[in-house]
């Protein structure tokens, strides 16, 4: 543990003036960074290894936090942070920031999206060709003094094969061209590319199914959600070509760990290499780990020298910049503007991401229009970034780039997602309101309308329902037959499986056209499956779906 200003770097020219801004590097951070610091005339204070309740007493006048993933940056120590002003993430990643916190506070949170990109997808390649020729196995073979085993561990060329690219996100299209530049046919699969041509000369786009039974190597980059848990499910395994390999450098969860380790066992599959598991690290006695078919490596996707210098010199840059400019590039919370009108309209930014997310979850396929309307005084506001949060909680669902307001209207174009405003002209007594309304590919349509209450956003809208919604953690959204003892059914399963309720929002059958009864049950705890399973089970229930905000 340490707590130390750094001394700026030496230079033959004149040093810039020392600035007042306070920077707090809570992380190990590469010393080249540092010196991007001193070169804007910041001085820096490490404070590593430090636990939340030491760093509440530091973060107390900082003006900047600079973590990588072993500093949490809490709701409690953004609260903490009066005068903070931006969380700058050395990587991709910003699971351990609580952006939702960062932004109500007005505080910009930024990532290095382009450093590990590289890195991560030659270790994808580098584990391909790893189990094409068995070189764990050899280098097990040989320091066991079994020379002659290499008879045993023939191997396989790579040229001419097929590899199977599951996600054309900024590392598959990498690990796609670097597979054609080693002369092997290369097919991919992206459910947001569907019926698109395919962004990459000699790649041909999919359906999932396809790929698997046509690829001799499979390599995984999507990003874990609800919608990619178990995206190779035991179903999906068992539909593999004879004799495939499994590669996955990109999140764990996304295989039936238990599903593979029986193909595995079963000579289905020829072998696999993990480098990221649903549990981290995995327990001693994973089926995976005692296989001498599987490579596994401990998560090492961003670990080069070069990954880990480009992060934190990016970082670094993005964040003088902030401080020195306003100019806030990256930002996975908020677009780049002035910190007196991210202050004003933090509030509607974070209801309009929330808004644009809850329509792409409960939609059942992927968006094709949104449309977007403001009334009231924050329609005479330059709300252009209200839009763009309203863009990326939209696409945010099974998006593995990194997603910002820089980049939200490019990833929607490439998504065939338009984006359209539309004049409101509705009653209403509010302030001010955001009303958004998504149209899917399948046709259907969903409303969402929210405002704000003082700084805090609601949901006052969804469909025909008239409501009050705090637009945070699970939503239960239900369709029922419109009768008694509803209410009390659903109570009584969620107090079963002790899932506390927050707020229950109901609209009557005769709103709807289905003549149906809507549910919105705001929950304090996250249901788990085998709960929504029961409860769609209930009688009267006809659909359950669980929203996240």
């Amino acid at each position: 543990m340490t707590s130390s200003a750094l001394p700026t770097s030496q230079s033959t020219t004149r040093a810039p003036l020392p600035r007042r801004e306070r920077i707090l590097i809570c992380d190990e951070l590469s010393s080249e960074a540092l010196d991007v610091f001193a070169a804007h005339g910041f001085e820096p204070q490490v404070c590593t290894g430090m636990k939340e309740e030491q760093l509440l007493e530091l973060v107390r006048d900082a003006h900047a936090l600079v973590v990588r993933s072993a500093t949490k940056v809490t709701r409690k120590l953004i609260a903490a942070a009066p005068a903070l002003r931006v969380v700058g993430r050395a990587g991709v990643g910003v699971d351990n920031v609580d952006v939702d916190a960062a932004t109500a506070q007005g505080v910009v949170v930024m990532n290095a999206p382009a450093g590990n990109t590289t890195t991560t997808a030659e270790l994808a390649i580098a584990l391909m060709l790893a189990l094409a020729r068995n070189v764990a196995r050899g280098d097990r073979a040989v320091r066991g003094g079994a020379w002659k085993a290499r008879g045993k561990l023939l191997g396989s060329e790579i040229t001419g094969k097929t590899l199977g690219v599951v996600g054309l996100g900024r590392i598959g299209r990498v690990v796609a061209q670097r597979a054609l530049g080693l002369a092997m046919n290369v097919v991919a699969h992206d459910p947001y590319l569907s019926g698109h041509k395919s962004p990459l000369e000699g790649v041909d786009l999919l359906a999932l199914d396809e790929l698997l039974a046509r690829a001799d190597f499979v390599t995984l980059h999507v990003p874990y959600s609800e919608a990619t848990k178990n995206i190779l499910s035991r179903e999906r395994i068992a539909s593999m070509k004879p004799g495939a390999r499994l590669i996955n450098c990109a999140r764990g969860g996304l295989v039936d760990e238990t599903a593979l380790a029986q193909a595995l066992a079963e000579g289905r599959l020829r072998g696999a290499a993990l480098d990221v598991f649903a549990e981290e690290p995995p327990p001693a006695d994973h089926p995976l780990l005692t296989r001498d078919d599987v490579v596994v490596t401990p998560h090492l996707g961003a670990s080069s020298d070069e990954a880990q210098r480009n992060v934190a010199l990016e970082i670094a840059q993005q964040i003088c910049d902030f401080l020195i400019e306003g100019v806030a590039r990256n930002a996975v919370n908020l677009p780049p503007v002035s910190a007196q009108a991210l202050r004003e309209l933090a509030p509607y930014v974070l209801l309009a991401e929330k808004l644009g997310s809850y329509l792409a979850q409960v939609c059942d396929s992927p968006l094709r229009t949104l449309e977007v309307s403001l009334s009231g005084e924050i329609a005479r506001k330059d709300a252009s970034h209200v839009r763009l949060a309203l863009l990326v909680g939209a696409l945010r669902k099974g998006c593995d780039t990194p997603l910002n307001f820089v980049n939200a209207p490019q990833l929607a174009r490439e998504r065939g997602l338009a984006l359209i405003e539309r004049t409101d002209d509705e009653q209403h007594f509010l302030h001010s309101m955001l009303k958004a309304r998504a149209f899917d590919r399948d046709g259907a349509s969903h409303v969402i309308a929210g405002t704000v209450f003082g700084r805090e956003p609601r949901i006052v809208r969804i469909d025909d329902n008239y409501l009050d919604l705090t637009p945070s953690g699970p939503l239960l959204v239900t369709k029922h037959a419109d009768e008694p003892g509803v209410v009390g059914l659903l109570g009584t399963a969620l107090g079963r499986a002790r899932v506390n309720i927050k707020k229950i929002e109901l609209g009557p059958g005769e709103r709807s056209a289905d003549g149906l009864a809507r549910g919105f049950l705001s929950l304090y705890d996250q249901p788990s499956a085998e709960l929504l399973e029961e409860l769609a089970r209930l009688a009267p229930l006809r659909h359950v779906r669980l929203v996240q905000l």
